[in-house]
């Protein structure tokens, strides 16, 4: 019997984006379901979404009747359950330094800015466009602006954020800037980041995962 192997997605979801690209980079074809973080006032609101979902957000994949939520979980996943190519290095430290590069922005630049927060400023506080789009900015420049040091002074920094291929650092990293790109940021202001975005878009599983290239996009 075949996989049953589905990912609820949002074509502009930099969440959902990470998830594409590890799905590309395995070559993995998970049936793609989409949910509309917008339309009806958010589909990850329906009923039939939390009933999946709990915490309504995007992504959720769903394999053989278990569903995994967030995207680092879900990479992991797949990355254990798809063994190759592997998304971790094989040593303990490599295997550190690529997660905590993901973490930084899993953890600390993508919470700040998602559409929840967003939203949410705007309806408590009233914070306008441009105002949300300065706190956006803000961290995603102060979390890049600690990446790129990171990188740039590692010697275990290679054409990739860890070595010459693409890691779970690479994943996260390259959905990041999209978003940097998004609020018009100039990613020159972190020369490593751009040239490590340049080298992944070139790889067909990077190019293929971008949100204008998705069946829902707009």
């Amino acid at each position: 019997m075949k996989d049953e192997l589905a990912l609820y997605t949002y074509f502009r979801s930099s969440a959902a984006f990470r998830v594409r690209i590890a799905c590309n980079l395995k070559g993995i074809k998970p049936e793609m379901r989409f949910v509309h973080l917008l339309k009806e006032g958010g589909q990850q609101h329906s009923a039939e979404y939390q009933m999946l979902n709990p915490q309504q957000l995007i992504p959720a994949l769903v394999h053989n009747g278990r569903t995994v939520t967030q995207s680092l979980a879900i990479i992991e996943y797949l990355d254990e359950v798809f063994p190759d190519p592997p998304l971790l290095p094989t040593d303990p430290g490599g295997r550190a330094r690529v997660r905590a590069i993901a973490d930084a922005v899993a953890c600390d630049i993508h919470p700040l800015s998602n559409l929840r927060v967003l939203q949410f400023l705007k309806r408590e506080f009233g914070a306008g466009d441009e105002a949300r789009v300065t706190w956006q900015r803000h961290w995603i420049g102060a979390g890049l602006d600690a990446l790129e040091k990171i990188l740039a002074f590692s010697p275990d920094t290679g054409a990739f954020c860890h070595a010459d291929t693409p890691t779970l650092a690479d994943v996260f990293l390259i959905p990041q800037l999209f978003n940097a790109r998004r609020v018009e940021m100039d990613l020159s202001r972190w020369p490593t980041l751009a040239r490590i975005e340049s080298v992944a878009l070139r790889f067909p599983a990077f190019e293929a995962a971008l949100p204008q290239n998705q069946l829902d996009a707009e």
